[in-house]
């Protein structure tokens, strides 16, 4: 799919330098940023299962605990 985006003129020189350097596209570049973007900020719910195994706690428990000390 195509998507129209505007860069500053600084950043598309840059992208066109690196672009020459590693002899692949612009847009095989940009693919590759925002992938790897959206891999370093993605916040599903496959990443939360597992938090709490090596605490030592239940996380039901603690969540008590914590919501108890509102009532106070």
């Amino acid at each position: 799919m195509r998507t129209l985006v505007d860069l500053p003129e600084t950043d598309l020189k840059q992208l066109n330098e690196l672009s020459r350097a590693r002899k692949t596209s612009r847009t095989q570049l940009i693919r590759l940023a925002v992938t790897g973007f959206l891999t370093q900020n993605r916040a599903g719910v496959e990443d939360s299962f597992g938090l709490w195994k090596d605490r030592g706690v239940d996380g039901v428990a603690y969540q008590d605990r914590m919501r108890g000390e509102w009532e106070r």
